[in-house]
C-alpha cells in the first residue's frame, strides 16, 4: 500500500509523461527505445524532460524514462540519489552504451548500483575497466562481469580491487585463471569477505589448492557470511580439513538450504537408509549432498526396483549419485544383468564396481573378457547408450 505523498507523486507524475506524450509522441521520450532502434544517434540530450525546480520529480522522471524504472520504483530510488539536470546520469548511460553493454544490461547495472549516476565516468569507471582489459579481460569478458555484478564498480580501485586480485593471484597463480574466475562471479573484487573467510579456511587447516579449486569453481562460497560455524560444524562431523572432500563438503553446506537438505534425508529415508546412513555417505562422498532429491529418488527406484539390489549398498559407493542414471547406471546394468542370468558373474559379486570404473576399463572386464557373448553385450551396452541420448536429445 503506497502513502498519500507517494500516491500523489505518481500520479504528478502520471500526469507529466500523460500531458508531454500527447501534445508530442515522439520517440525522444523513450531515450532506451530510441537508443535501441538508432544506437548511433546516441545523445546526452535524449529527453525533455519537463522543466521543474524540483529535484526530486526530475530523479525520478529521469529514472522512469531514461532508465526504464516503474513510477513506483523510481519514487523509491529517488530517496537513495538526486540529481536535478541529466549531464551527470546521461554520461554514465552513454559511457556503458559506447562500451557495447545492451540497453537492458544498462537498466540492470544502473537498479542494482543507482549511485553510478552520480560518479564522473571517466575517474570512476574508466579506470576499472582498464584495469581489466590490462590483466587480459576482452570487451566481451567486461561486459558479463559488469553486468551480472556491477558491485565492483563502486569499489575503490586502489583500496579494494587491486589488493583483491592481487590476494586472490596468490592462489590461482595467473591472469587468464582470474578473469576465468571472475566470469562466472566477480564478487571478490566487491566483497571483502573473500579474503576474510580464505585466511579462515587456511587457519583451520585448508589447504592452498583446495581454496584454489574453490575460487575456480564455486567463487560464491568464499564470500559467504558465518564460514567459521561452518567449519566448526563440519569438523564435528568428522570432517579432516586437509583433505580435497572438505571443501566439497563445505560447498554443501553452505549452497543447499535446510528445506532441501531435509527434503533430500528424508528421500534417502524413503528408501531404508537411516540419518547415519546418510552421514556416513555424505562423509565418504560430499556430492551426494548436491544431487536433486528428485534424482536420488529415481536412482534408488532404479536401484531397488529394477536392478534389484538393496539400497543400502549405495551407502558404501555414493559416488553412484554423481552420475548419469540413463547415460551410466542403466547401460551398464543391462550388461551385468545379462551376465548374471547366464551364470557370467555371481550374485554376490560388488554391485558397485561395475559403475564407478572407467569407461575402458568397464569394456574390458564386463564386455571383451566374454569372447562368445561380447558381441551381444556390446549390443545391449550401446542400445542403452543410443536410447539414453535419443531422450537427452528429444529434451532439447
Amino acid at each position: 500500500m503506497l502513502n498519500s505523498h507517494t500516491h500523489k507523486s505518481i500520479l504528478h507524475l502520471r500526469g507529466i509523461i500523460t500531458f508531454t506524450t500527447a501534445t508530442s509522441p515522439t520517440l525522444e521520450f523513450y531515450p532506451l527505445l530510441k537508443l535501441q532502434l538508432h544506437p548511433p544517434s546516441f545523445s546526452l540530450r535524449l529527453f525533455k524532460f519537463t522543466t521543474t525546480s524540483d529535484p526530486h520529480s526530475f530523479t525520478v522522471s529521469y529514472l522512469v524514462h531514461s532508465c526504464g524504472f516503474s513510477p513506483e520504483s523510481a519514487l523509491r530510488a529517488s530517496n537513495k540519489v538526486r540529481f536535478d539536470n541529466p549531464q551527470k546520469p546521461d554520461s554514465v548511460l552513454a559511457f556503458f552504451h559506447n562500451r557495447g553493454f545492451s540497453n537492458s544490461q544498462i537498466r540492470r547495472i544502473v537498479k542494482r548500483e543507482l549511485r553510478l549516476l552520480l560518479c564522473d565516468p571517466d575517474k570512476v569507471l574508466l579506470p576499472k575497466f582498464e584495469f581489466l582489459r590490462s590483466k587480459g579481460a576482452s570487451s566481451a569478458d567486461i561486459v558479463h562481469m559488469v553486468s551480472t555484478g556491477p558491485r565492483f564498480l563502486s569499489r575503490s580501485l586502489e583500496n579494494h580491487i587491486v589488493p583483491a586480485y592481487e590476494f586472490v593471484r596468490g592462489f590461482l597463480h595467473s591472469d587468464d585463471q582470474i578473469i576465468a574466475c571472475m566470469m562466472r562471479n566477480s564478487c571478490f573484487l566487491s566483497d571483502g569477505r573473500l579474503a576474510f573467510n580464505s585466511k579462515l579456511l587456511l587457519d583451520n587447516g585448508v589447504r592452498p589448492s583446495d581454496i584454489a579449486n574453490l575460487l575456480r569453481r564455486w567463487p560464491s562460497v568464499l564470500s559467504s557470511a558465518n564460514m567459521l560455524k561452518t567449519v566448526e560444524e563440519l569438523k564435528e562431523i568428522g570432517f579432516a580439513s586437509s583433505t580435497s572432500t572438505f571443501s566439497v563438503a563445505l560447498l554443501a553446506k553452505r549452497t543447499v538450504n535446510k528445506t532441501k537438505w531435509d527434503d533430500k534425508v528424508e528421500t534417502f529415508k524413503k528408501w531404508g537408509w537411516s540419518q547415519e546412513h546418510v552421514l556416513k555417505a555424505f562423509k565418504k562422498q560430499p556430492y551426494c549432498m548436491l544431487t536433486s532429491a528428485d534424482k536420488i529418488d529415481a536412482l534408488m527406484n532404479y536401484w531397488v526396483n529394477q536392478f534389484g539390489c538393496d539400497s543400502l549398498e549405495l551407502v558404501k559407493a555414493p559416488v553412484l549419485f554423481q552420475l548419469s542414471l540413463h547415460k551410466r547406471i542403466v547401460p551398464r546394468a543391462s550388461v551385468v544383468q545379462f551376465l548374471v542370468s547366464k551364470g557370467l558373474r555371481k550374485k554376490d559379486a560388488s554391485t558397485t564396481l561395475p559403475f564407478v570404473i572407467t569407461e575402458k576399463s568397464f569394456l574390458e572386464k564386463f564386455v571383451n573378457r566374454f569372447k562368445e557373448d561380447s558381441s551381444h553385450l556390446l549390443k545391449i551396452y550401446e542400445e542403452n547408450m543410443n536410447l539414453a541420448n535419443n531422450k537427452e536429445n528429444a529434451c532439447l
